[in-house]
């Protein structure tokens, strides 16, 4: 009790005299700030936490040296990308020209924190385009000469390495040319045959160009012919490089095939079937059967090289379009576009200077047609379609078709070659005749006439196919009779006439158990089939009988030449001798007359 006396009598001594009233304050008004830096009873300073500033200096030590390590680290990145782009401008060529990279990769080490300030990148300056003309215009023909002089010595029993060399040379020297500069595949299509046929021979120069065709005619045939085909094998490789690119995406930006080395090989190419066509002629039967040069995406191709061909060998040339080109214009799969670069290029041979006389003379060649039977018969019907299946190109057919019928029939009448044609074409005349098409059995009933003019055989080819193509003999014999003044000189002498119609007279008779089994398998029926017999019996008859008055008509005028030229020498020899009164009587005129 004594001790809480005490201390109460403490607190009353130093308690404050302020009689009981106490101030009134608001904690959250009279709050001020406490500085870090205040220092509490002890001498060191605490943060709000009342922890020790020592435990968050070292955590600021650690930052810093962080920070510290990662500006050393970017400075490290700095110097080895400027010694990266020295080590790049020491290896190009004029060195000191690659100081923009090196500006480029400069830095402001200034800015805190290692932060790089970016300059914007000058453009570099493009190297000026070669164009294919300025390319051309720098090859020397004496340089050139002495490259294929030492080819020729270096590879002298290699022919084959000495052109691949030769187109090497052309190689490097259209080097600088970009696919952009040679868009060949754009050209072919969308050209005129008359303005690609000169591509690219027509950027070099005439000097140039003889001392390349003067040292490739030096060349064999066989080689050249390997060359040309590993030429055409280069170029349809791009041409399906081209066409992947364009189906493998849809993009609005696609990277085409790289052509470099384009223009070289068609140029060669063109040099070597200009000089050397017939070695092209020899590829025939590889262009015709193998698929890979099958196909209408290839028919620009082809017709390019056929004109190159044209251009040394005018017959040549149409040799092989007639040969190549002609059936893939009358294939199913064939195109408009294929159609009319075809017919171009054959109207292009055919309007050439001297080309009548010029394919006429070459109309047969080592024993090879121009237009052999297999191709007129596909000339025939692209000119002679029936009326639902006319086309654009059909009008340019009909026009052409003329003189290529003409070829088709050149020959000495009667020689072995032209009785070959006609055996040859009398099937496929009979063929077409038979054919529900009136203008196309008008024009083939014409071709399988003129065949029984130039070959006995063909009536005997006639006679074997009568049965199974009755319709067709009736087109032919109508023919005859109703021209009969036109085809009688040309069908004499008519014993093999005479006889065929008999044999055709008789074979009717018997065609009857043949004519039932056709009507079986879904031919004609027997009325259809026995109206053709009895019309062909009748054209046999009729034609025998105009074949039997001629007959006698030549006789007797014979009979009466001869008794002229009797009486003319009997009476020449003694005229005084003669009573020219009993003339009259000799011949039995009545006196009076």
């Amino acid at each position: 009790m004594e001790e809480f006396s005490m201390n109460s009598m403490e607190n009353l001594e130093n308690s404050p005299v302020d009689h009981g009233w106490q101030e009134v304050v608001y904690p959250k008004r009279q709050r001020k700030p406490k500085h870090e830096n205040s220092h509490p009873p002890g001498g060191e300073p605490l943060h709000q936490n009342g922890a020790s500033d020592n435990v968050f200096r070292s955590v600021e030590q650690r930052a810093e040296e962080r920070r510290r390590r990662a500006v050393e680290a970017h400075k490290a990145a700095i110097a080895a990308a400027a010694a990266a782009a020295a080590e790049i401008a020491v290896k190009r060529p004029g060195g000191s020209g690659s100081s923009d990279d090196s500006d480029d990769s400069e830095v402001d080490n200034s800015l805190p924190n290692g932060i790089v300030e970016e300059k914007p990148k000058q453009k570099k300056q493009k190297k000026p385009r070669v164009t294919i003309p300025e390319a051309a215009s720098k090859i020397d023909a004496g340089d050139l000469s002495a490259f294929l002089a030492e080819v020729s010595g270096l590879y002298e029993n290699a022919p084959d390495i000495q052109l691949v060399r030769f187109a090497d040379y052309y190689a490097r020297a259209f080097s600088a040319i970009s696919a952009s500069q040679f868009p060949w595949t754009k050209m072919f299509k969308e050209s005129l045959v008359s303005k690609i046929v000169d591509v690219p021979v027509s950027y070099i120069s005439e000097d140039v160009y003889m001392t390349s065709v003067d040292w490739i005619g030096q060349r064999p045939a066989e080689a050249l012919g390997e060359f040309m085909l590993w030429a055409l094998d280069s170029i349809f490789v791009e041409l399906a490089a081209h066409q992947g690119s364009a189906k493998s995406s849809k993009k609005s930006v696609q990277q085409q095939p790289s052509s470099k080395g384009q223009v070289a090989i068609f140029l060669v190419l063109a040099m070597v079937v200009r000089r050397r066509p017939e070695a092209l002629l020899g590829l025939v039967q590889t262009l015709k059967t193998n698929p890979k040069y099958q196909g209408q995406e290839k028919v620009p191709v082809l017709v390019w090289v056929i004109a190159q061909a044209s251009q040394g060998d005018l017959a040549l040339g149409m040799s092989l379009l007639v040969q190549i080109l002609i059936p893939m214009a009358s294939s199913k799969s064939s195109n408009p576009q294929s159609r009319d670069l075809i017919l171009q290029l054959l109207e292009r041979i055919l309007s050439s200077p001297k080309a009548r006389p010029v394919l006429l003379n070459g109309a047969v060649r080592k024993g090879e047609r121009l237009v052999p039977p297999s191709a007129f018969d596909l000339l025939i019907h692209a000119a002679f379609p029936i009326p639902s299946a006319r086309i654009k190109a059909t009008e340019r057919f009909q026009a052409v078709y003329p003189f290529l019928k003409e070829l088709a029939l050149a020959g000495s009448p009667g020689s072995r070659a032209i009785k070959q044609v006609a055996q040859q074409l009398l099937p496929i005349t009979f063929s077409a005749i038979s054919k529900n098409n009136p203008e196309l059995s008008g024009e083939a009933a014409e071709i399988f006439i003129w065949c029984l003019t130039q070959s006995s055989e063909c009536y005997k080819q006639w006679e074997n196919a009568h049965v199974k193509n009755i319709d067709a003999s009736v087109v032919v014999l109508t023919k005859i009779s109703e021209e009969w003044k036109q085809y009688s000189t040309k069908l004499r002498p008519f014993d093999n006439l005479r006889r065929t119609l008999k044999n055709l007279t008789l074979k009717a008779s018997t065609s009857t158990p043949f004519l039932n089994e056709q009507a079986l398998n879904g031919g004609e029926s027997d009325a259809d089939c026995i109206a053709s017999i009895r019309l062909t019996d009748k054209l046999c008859k009729a034609l025998l009988a105009k074949v039997a008055s001629r007959g006698s008509c030549a006789k007797a005028s014979i009979l009466m030449i001869t008794v002229g030229v009797t009486i003319y020498a009997v009476a020449s020899t003694n005229l005084d001798s003669w009573d020219w009164k009993k003339l009259p009587l000799l011949f039995g005129t009545p006196q009076g007359l």
